[in-house]
């Protein structure tokens, strides 16, 4: 049984499972206990793992917040020993690493739990051999039978997987150990693929059991938009249509499609960034104040922005959406090439590499204030940022000696560097009342003197521990697939002039004659 983006509850499917007991959540979610468990990655000679999931679980083992026994089991088709795998995965720790120092005793340790089952992940044999090594794993290193399984293939094989997994009966423990499913994105390649996906994985594991990953929810910044509206009483009061009188959104990237040309070929900027993980986000930033802080009462929350968003019109699309795709262009000294110049990629492709669109949330606190959204690649920098743009004083005291008004803002940086700016009016030093803009900065580094866990160490941790507070729930997906659904479909149907927007340049000028029609512009981040 699946569930439609109507449903406010948790999705269930009818497999007679029973979500299983956690005595591992905790309030304090960085100090639980972390059980034992053994990960089986499928795609493990891809770059994901190579470069995110060993470099993390790595980092974990070194801070000592994985079990001694955790276990890693590795599957691809390319034939490898187990001392060969470890060795491909010691090099890929090496190059990839992004919080501390290699230690080679830490890597002894935790490369005796790395194993390889090279296999065909569509033959049923292949699975029986897994269920053997996972009973050696099990026995040897004392993982009490507890398996999270991650699926890191292309996305055609996820349902095929599962269904593999379902028939092996490796779904469920016979000694009473825990079973999950971490699912990469894309989670669908429109509504309808999407809620097949979910009906598919759901014939074999529990809703509670499915982790759908989004790395974005992993990053300290976006975490903290929580404890900063819920834990304080300074702006929650202001976070309301009364007070707040635009956000923007921006994932901006620097970079071109780096050598990935026929995947973003069959996906676009839409899809690729604001689908997952900018509504997301959105909706971390958005949502109701949950009763607790518990799993599904936060994930019910940013449901219900999701399901509030005002589904757009085909005029509406013209107006309140924008596609790009960048052309040649010289940035830093260098030329660098067109997106239809880069290798696999059409000579005539309508594939979007930038997208900007305006979403408004039905509902009583966000109420006629605009969300403007946008990502897009070629960008004159790689700067992530939530930026919230209160409305002004309701009387210019100071306007004839400062008629341009300088607006305040609240920005949350969500990367390179982590960080909360508040950006206000102060006077100007000396005679007269003249003001000017200075903000007040908080940057994670400076002010903990420690480094921020990458995204996939805490979003693993919590997979194991099984939290799904920062995972996306079925709902949550379909809703966010109805929210983009019409803009897809204007855009796939209509011939796009590109390029239309020069490499390291903000994009194209139509996005900015989209804020110019609400008598707004876009934050030079």
């Amino acid at each position: 049984m699946s569930t439609t983006i109507a449903d406010a509850q948790t999705p269930v499917a009818d497999t007679g499972a029973v979500p299983d007991p956690n005595p591992f959540l905790d309030p304090l979610r960085f100090e639980r206990r972390v059980p034992e468990c053994t990960a089986v990655i499928f795609g493990a000679n891809g770059d994901l793992t190579k470069r995110k999931l060993l470099p993390a679980l790595y980092s974990l083992a070194r801070d000592r917040r994985l079990s001694a026994g955790f276990a890693v089991v590795g599957n691809s088709r390319t034939e490898m020993s187990h001392e060969a795998f470890r060795d491909r995965m010691k090099a890929a720790v090496q190059e990839f690493l992004e919080n501390g120092e290699f230690d080679e005793e830490v890597w002894e340790g935790f490369s005796q739990g790395l194993y390889y089952l090279p296999g065909n992940v569509k033959d049923p044999a292949y699975y029986e051999q897994l269920r053997n090594l996972l009973d050696e794993i099990a026995e040897n290193r004392h993982t009490g039978d507890n398996v999270l399984f991650y699926l890191s293939t292309q996305p055609s094989l996820y349902s095929p997987i599962a269904k593999q997994i379902g028939s092996a009966g490796l779904a469920k423990s016979a000694r009473g150990g825990w079973r999950r499913l971490v699912v990469e994105k894309p989670f669908g390649h429109d509504l309808s693929s999407a809620h097949e996906l979910s009906a598919d994985v759901q014939t074999v594991f529990h809703e509670s059991e499915i982790y759908r990953i989004d790395h974005y929810l992993g990053k300290e910044t976006v975490q903290n938009i929580l404890a900063f509206r819920f834990a304080n009483g300074i702006f929650e009061p202001l976070w309301n249509r009364h007070y707040v009188r635009q956000v923007q959104i921006t994932a901006a990237e620097s970079i071109g499609v780096e050598g990935r040309g026929g995947y973003y070929e069959e996906s676009g900027a839409l899809r690729d960034m604001i689908q997952n993980h900018l509504l997301q986000v959105m909706a971390t930033m958005a949502m109701e104040p949950p009763a607790r802080f518990e799993p599904e009462a936060v994930r019910n929350e940013k449901a219900k922005v999701l399901q509030s968003i005002r589904p757009m019109s085909r005029d509406d699309v013209r107006t309140q959406a924008v596609a790009g795709q960048y052309g040649p262009g010289r940035v830093g000294g260098h030329e660098l090439p067109g997106y239809r110049q880069e290798e696999g990629v059409d000579s005539n492709s309508q594939t979007e590499t930038y997208a900007a669109t305006t979403f408004y949330v039905d509902n009583w606190r966000w109420a006629g204030v605009p969300f403007y959204v946008r990502s897009g690649k070629r960008l004159p920098k790689r700067v992530s940022e939530i930026s919230i743009e209160f409305a002004a004083a309701p009387h210019a005291l100071f306007a004839a000696q400062n008629p341009a008004r300088t607006p305040n803002l609240l920005i949350l940086r969500i990367q390179p560097a982590g960080g909360i700016s508040i950006r206000f009016d102060a006077k100007k030093p000396g005679e007269g009342t003249q003001l000017r803009g200075v903000s007040m900065d908080f940057h994670y580094g400076s002010s903990f003197g420690t480094h921020e866990p990458t995204a996939y160490e805490t979003l693993l941790i919590d997979a194991i521990v099984g939290d799904g507070t920062l995972y996306t729930r079925q709902d949550m997906v379909e809703a966010s697939w109805a929210a983009v659904e019409p803009i897809l479909d204007v855009w796939g149907n209509s011939k796009q002039r590109f390029p239309n927007y020069r490499s390291g340049s903000w994009g194209p000028e139509e996005t900015e004659e989209m804020l110019r029609r609400g008598e707004n512009t876009w934050r030079k981040p």
